[in-house]
């Protein structure tokens, strides 16, 4: 019997069950490495070798999923007693040019393709033999498993910083592993009747009710599902209480915010338009990946008085206006993006999604790129205004009652896809636009030196485009994923993001 981890997050399964054919929701990236000089062994066999060496430092990657009975309650994460690497790391082949550009599209084809349920969500492809004494890997992980911060966590521990690392310590030995006793029916509720006499003396015996937690079975089974279900939905609304003034300050923070004359500017913009981005889509992806200074944006945002994810909007805003200028589709209200906020403090590399974000005006009713940078850079900073008192609200709704909503989940998914909604019904936001950042010094695997980053993120029906950005040593690593059915070629708009770097930086002058 698997050994279970823990339950989802109402987050992670959230991804699970919002997945359909036509949306994948996988995360990955197109990584590009240069091999050493006078190179002559088998990179992928090397790759292989050290993620092998490195599995027990990543534990997570061995996690498979343990639906419940009729996805009446959330999943939980078991581990997969027949793990076979070959089955996730892989080689692919590029065909002639056997180049970047030919890397890209493949890797937009793959990721087009939902990952195995039945093994751990995750799987990397190697392709090497391109110009240059180059090889590019593709990753993918299911978004259920991983977010932004969790994945560069993961990355520090199968990357390297030296192109000669020392080996990696060797596991440590495995506990001898027993087979638990199968409760029967009156067990279970023994158990239930327990748990329920500690729920009750828990008030009066204690006052710790914010980090409440009551004997669970931890099965997978239909009666375990039921009996732990029923405790939780008791359980948590304890633990919310005991945090009720954390809560009502948030709230009471986010409406106070909420009515300045900046935030109520700021709310007027919200409500986006309809663009030839915002319709429904196909399983279909098209890729491409660009790489622009990261002295070049930080120069433009210091003297915007900005940041350098206002840069990056505003670059983003650019491509957009210059793209439906050119379909004759540019509407005369400005587009909006959401834009991804991470809710971990620092240091946490929990592996679940800890994520919550806002939404910004673009601004592509500007024709001016200086002044639409910087009208950029305060709805940004009043939009973060707006969301950053619900930040401390994710821990305490991470784990709400969910039971029987994974069904209805997965019936509004499936109904939205096949009914097209998303060609009728106005967008809530036109476009995500992340940006993450990576690493300020090299990082290696099997020796060779990593170049670039590019992320690739997940298209949804009424949101066509993404744009995902990593900052990597002196660069930012731009990957543009569209649904090939609305954007065939992205490569055209990766083009125009270069163009909009040049134009913002004619429009604030020469350095200093």
């Amino acid at each position: 019997m698997s050994e279970t981890i823990r339950k989802l997050s109402v987050v992670d399964s959230a991804f699970l069950f919002a997945e359909t054919p036509e949306c994948p929701m996988h995360v990955g990236s197109l990584t590009i490495v240069k091999l050493p000089d006078g190179y002559s062994g088998d990179f992928y066999e090397d790759f292989k070798a050290r993620i092998d060496s490195r599995l027990h430092l990543a534990k997570s990657l061995r996690w498979k999923l343990a639906q419940a009975p009729f996805d009446i309650d959330r999943p939980s994460w078991v581990e997969d007693d027949q793990f076979d690497l070959d089955r996730h790391v892989l080689r692919g082949a590029l065909p002639a040019p056997h180049d970047r550009v030919t890397a890209e599209r493949l890797a937009g084809w793959l990721h087009a393709k939902t990952l195995n349920r039945a093994r751990p969500l995750w799987e990397l492809y190697v392709f090497d033999g391109m110009p240059d004494n180059e090889a590019a890997i593709y990753s993918k992980m299911h978004h259920a498993l991983i977010d932004g911060g969790a994945g560069a966590a993961l990355t520090e521990i199968l990357y390297e910083t030296s192109a000669s690392p020392e080996p990696a310590a060797a596991p440590a030995p495995a506990p001898a592993r027993t087979t638990p006793k199968r409760q029967d029916t009156r067990d279970l509720a023994s158990s239930m009747f327990a748990a329920y006499a500690e729920l009750w003396r828990a008030p009066l015996q204690s006052s710790q009710l914010g980090s409440l937690e009551l004997p669970r079975s931890g099965g997978s089974d239909l009666a375990s599902v039921l009996l732990d279900a029923a405790i939780h939905q008791v359980e948590w609304p304890l633990r919310v209480g005991a945090n009720l003034g954390e809560i009502a300050q948030a709230y009471s923070t986010a409406v106070s915010n909420a009515f300045k004359p900046d935030s109520l500017k700021a709310l007027e913009l919200l409500a986006a338009p309809s663009t030839p981005l915002n319709v429904a889509i196909s399983s279909e992806r098209s890729f491409a990946g660009i790489t622009v200074s990261m002295a070049r944006v930080k120069a433009i945002a210091a003297k915007a008085g900005g940041k350098v994810n206002d840069v990056v909007l505003a670059l983003s805003s650019g491509v957009l206006r210059r793209y439906l200028d050119e379909e004759d589709a540019l509407p005369k209200k400005s587009l909006t993006a959401f834009v991804p906020i991470s809710a971990r403090e620092a240091g946490d590399a929990e592996l679940k999604n800890q994520v919550f974000g806002m939404v910004v005006p673009l601004a592509t009713n500007v024709d001016d790129p200086k002044t639409r940078l910087e009208t950029i850079v305060t709805s940004a900073a009043a939009s973060k205004q707006l969301a950053n008192p619900f930040r401390s609200l994710v821990p305490h709704f991470a784990d709400i009652p969910t039971f029987g909503s994974p069904m209805l989940l997965q019936l509004l998914a499936v109904f939205y896809e096949r009914s097209r909604l998303a060609d009728s019904l106005p967008p809530p936001m036109n476009v995500v636009v992340s940006n993450v950042f990576f690493s300020r010094t090299p990082i290696y695997i099997a020796g060779a030196r990593i170049e670039h980053v590019y992320p690739m993120s997940i298209p949804v029906h009424g949101q066509a485009l993404n744009f995902t950005v990593h900052g990597y040593v002196d660069g930012l690593d731009f990957g543009l994923m569209a649904a090939a059915n609305v954007i065939p070629n992205v490569q055209r708009l990766a083009t125009m993001l270069t163009d909009e770097l040049d134009e913002l930086e004619r429009a604030y002058g020469p350095a200093a």
